[in-house]
Formats: structure tokens, C-alpha cells, sequence
């Protein structure tokens, strides 16, 4: 059966071929628009379900994942910075705060599965960081098009002091739930998920042991 990741985000992508099971990536058409009457739990699943509704619309018959990643601080809902000053203003709110990653997975399954809504939290507990240190993290370039203005998995792991949850999930990806759907749904998934729990290969893991 086809596999299509709605996705553009490269993080996600590589999390997906950590399975083994073919797959093709197509860019999803939806505007995600931040509204104050949902939900961070309603967003991010909306999120999801709308990327791979639009991907999902132009091929029937195929399991579409769409995956979308929220944190939730203090009442406010933020995503993706809007550009450099957005990311910095983000960054210093963050800073010597816990916060929580809200990562959805939605399956839309045009074979005649059931599809899948699912999310899974993380809390992160960040550093306090200076002025000087959030100025030297935005020099990366890895705050843009990251929610939260950070990459795990990235040098934003120095902003960290640690994380309580499933380190995939944070990343962009809760593999868990999709290996699992797309066994039940006849697809041959050659990878041990657990192992790559145990194992854990992937940039930066083993620095939240």
C-alpha cells in the first residue's frame, strides 16, 4: 500500500525512514492559522489532520501522515517563529521555564483503515540563558521553521537541561503510533520500533539519557 508523509520538514522525514518502510513525501497545502478558541491538544491535531487531508485529497487509495509539533507555556500556544525577532522573543520566554511539546500524528487511510488521531507530550526544561547566548543560537539558523525557535536535535540542545517523555515526539514524530497503524493495516514495517527506543541513534538522544 502507498505511504505518502504530507510533510516538508526534513527532521520528519528522516524520523519516518527510521521504519524502513517505503515512502513518498509530498508538500501538504494547508495554512496553519493559530486560533484563540481551540485547544493546544485541538490545534496540533487539526494541524495534522488538515496536511494530510490536503495531500490526501489528490491521492485516493494511499495512507497519507500529516504530524504536527505545538508547545504550550504559561497559556500561550507557540509554533513556528515568524522570523528572527519572533525567535528571539520566544527564546527569552522560554528561558529557565518547563514547557510542554504538544506532536500529533493524523493517518488518513484512503484503503479503508480507520485513520489515526494521536498525541504525544514532552516536557523540556530549559536552561536560563543569557542575552548573549539566545544572539549566538540564532547565528545557527536552526530557529527558523522550528516550533519553539529550537532544534532538539540540533545545537539547540545546549538550551536544555532536560526532557521527561519520548524524545521522537519532541523531535517532529511520535514513530510509536505509526508503526503500529501501519501494522494493523497489512503494511510490512522491517524495523524493531523498540530497538530504535534502546538504541537510540538518532543526533542528540543519548545526550537526555
Amino acid at each position: 500500500m502507498r505511504v505518502i508523509l504530507a510533510s516538508t520538514s526534513p527532521r520528519r522525514r528522516e524520523l519516518l525512514a527510521l521504519l524502513g518502510v517505503p515512502f513518498e513525501v509530498m508538500a501538504p497545502k494547508f495554512d496553519e492559522r493559530v486560533s484563540p478558541h481551540l485547544t493546544v491538544e485541538e490545534e496540533v491535531l487539526d494541524f495534522a489532520a488538515g496536511k494530510a487531508a490536503s495531500v490526501a485529497g489528490t491521492n485516493p487509495g494511499s495512507i497519507v501522515i500529516g504530524s504536527d509539533t505545538m508547545i504550550f507555556l504559561n497559556g500561550e500556544k507557540i509554533g513556528k517563529p515568524f522570523d528572527e525577532a519572533d525567535a528571539r522573543r520566544i527564546l527569552g520566554i522560554l528561558s529557565g521555564k518547563t514547557h510542554t511539546i504538544y506532536t500529533s500524528v493524523a493517518i488518513i487511510d484512503g484503503g479503508g483503515g480507520p485513520g489515526l488521531r494521536d498525541i504525544e507530550t514532552v516536557d523540556v526544561d530549559m536552561r536560563g540563558f543569557t542575552a548573549e547566548e539566545i544572539e549566538r543560537y540564532l547565528a545557527t539558523g536552526e530557529s527558523a521553521d522550528k516550533a519553539g525557535g529550537y532544534s532538539i536535535q540540533g545545537e539547540g540542545r545546549s538550551l536544555i537541561a532536560g526532557i521527561r517523555g519520548d524524545y521522537l515526539a519532541a523531535v517532529g514524530m511520535p514513530l510509536r503510533a505509526i508503526a503500529g497503524y501501519l501494522k494493523s493495516r497489512g503494511v510490512k514495517v522491517p524495523c524493531d520500533v523498540d530497538k530504535i527506543y534502546q538504541d537510540k541513534t538518532f543526533p542528540n538522544w543519548r545526550n537526555f539519557d
